[in-house]
């Protein structure tokens, strides 16, 4: 096998893959501050999802002060602690960008039925 394939396969985690666009995920960080490493957390909708194997990375936007502020994150990334789904949402994308021009309720993004 691919010796390049085979430290991909090390690098993938499958507990980061249980989430879609439209989704509402928590993302912690690990950061370091004057020697003390610490958890940071980053809230948002997930906009989109694109690449693939190790070099898939998703783009999470909310709204901070009425200000939308957006961030990239690799998934496989080591500085990423974990990724909890706080609300699975039911939208017809693969790409949410039209969010950046609605504002309000109109951004607001329907909860998917768990049921279905």
């Amino acid at each position: 096998m691919d010796p390049i394939l085979l430290v991909e396969k090390q690098q993938i985690r499958p507990d980061r893959e249980n989430f879609k666009p439209g989704d509402l995920v928590r993302v912690y960080t690990k950061s370091l501050e004057g020697g003390r490493e610490r958890l940071q957390f980053f809230e948002g909708t997930v906009i989109s999802i694109k690449g693939s194997g190790v070099n898939r990375a998703f783009t999470l936007r909310k709204i901070s002060y009425g200000v939308g502020v957006e961030k990239v994150f690799p998934l496989y990334s080591p500085i990423i602690d974990r990724v909890e789904v706080i609300r699975k949402g039911k939208v017809r994308r693969a790409k949410l960008y039209y969010l950046r021009s609605k504002i309000g309720r109109e951004a607001r993004i329907k909860e998917a039925n768990i049921n279905e």
